[in-house]
């Protein structure tokens, strides 16, 4: 991969990672406001996007896997920094949604509302 390839393909793994990160962020604001629903909507768009950028991730290892050496960038670093961050944030935002999911049950359970708490 010559740095005239690689340049774009960074920029779209941290674009597809930023993007995916952003739809994580607003999935855990909807479980926080008990909007389950449009949380894991958000889950799933950010599933879509991270999947995306995972395209050209998995052809740049193939492509070194097959013998052509991929020059190593901070650009490179900072990209597969941000692919690999979004997916312990996504583990986060799910684990999230999941105690939202609770303390959403436990209020109702309880028999307060958002307001007494």
């Amino acid at each position: 991969m010559t740095d005239e390839e690689l340049e774009p393909t960074c920029f779209s793994l941290i674009t597809s990672a930023g993007t995916a990160k952003s739809l994580y962020v607003q999935a855990m604001q909807a479980a926080s406001e008990g909007d389950f629903e449009a949380a894991e909507a958000h889950i799933k768009e950010g599933d879509k996007t991270l999947v995306e950028g995972h395209a050209p991730h998995t052809k740049m290892i193939q492509r070194e896997a097959a013998g052509e050496r991929t020059p190593v960038s901070i650009l490179l670093v900072h990209a597969e920094d941000q692919m690999a961050s979004t997916e312990t944030f996504k583990v986060m935002a799910q684990q999230a949604i999941a105690l939202y999911r609770r303390i959403f049950a436990l209020e109702a359970q309880l028999g307060k509302d958002e307001s007494s708490c």
